[in-house]
């Protein structure tokens, strides 16, 4: 009895190191074993950032990702992602993972999908927004020390630009209206930009429809959208977060 309750806690303990470690862990049920990464707070890039902010780390979520879609044993992935956005290009290589991959995936935006959390939604597959979510779209931006010549500002359009293609490649807003949002002044209290919530991102385009965990449920187990892999399971992205 004693040794079944040490095995018992030992198997827990193993389930929980990798959510300690890694904010990840796999669920194995009788319809399948999912994958579950947690990204959470801002996106951390090439730089460090302080001890005391919530940071994802790209260095850890890209081999993981690799990992997930080399398994044989893993048949979907559910992303848990609370982020107000951070690095461009580690968001970006994030999100250029998760649209390359093989596997089913769907994305639910809840709370908030901010900045560089907007390429993040729509690289699934099927993407759900929750009503009261919101997406805040805004140029691209930089603190610290920035050298003022016309290779600056070039830098930041060819930036901006990659994240513009791969928003409309990725989702059914076009272009025009994209750049709209993104450029609109006058709704941000110190930044250029918009915030969109619930429907109007899908009735722009961002999203493709409204809904909560229940429908991202229903394509984790392949009830709705089973046109896209039969029988199998889904990726599911959750942004939930505040912030610019």
């Amino acid at each position: 009895m004693e040794e079944n309750q040490q095995g018992e806690q030992q198997e827990m303990e193993q389930a929980i190191q990798p959510i300690v470690e890694m904010g990840s862990s796999t669920i194995r049920t009788g319809r399948g074993t999912v994958h579950v990464l947690t990204i959470v707070g801002q996106i951390e890039g090439h730089q460090l950032l302080p001890p005391t902010s919530k940071s994802t780390k790209y260095e850890h979520v890209m081999p993981l990702l690799a990992m997930v879609e080399e398994s044989e044993e893993v048949d979907g992935l559910l992303v848990l992602l609370n982020t107000v956005g951070g690095d461009i290009e580690a968001g970006l290589g994030i999100a250029e993972l998760i649209a390359s991959m093989s596997k089913p995936t769907v994305s639910l935006v809840l709370g908030g999908g901010h900045s560089i959390g907007v390429p993040l939604a729509v690289s699934a597959k099927r993407s759900f927004i929750a009503p009261s979510a919101a997406m805040t779209i805004h140029p691209v931006r930089l603190n610290g020390l920035v050298i003022g010549v016309p290779q600056t500002f070039y830098y930041f359009e060819r930036i901006q630009e990659r994240i513009l293609q791969f928003v409309t490649a990725n989702s059914s807003i076009k272009r025009e209206t994209f750049t709209k949002l993104m450029l609109q002044t006058g709704e941000l209290a110190a930044d250029v930009g918009s915030v969109i919530y619930g429907e109007e991102a899908v009735e722009e385009g961002v999203n493709e429809r409204s809904g909560g965990l229940s429908d991202a449920r229903s394509c984790l187990r392949g009830v709705s959208y089973r046109e896209l892999t039969p029988g199998g399971l889904y990726c599911v992205l959750l942004l939930v977060g505040v912030g610019g």
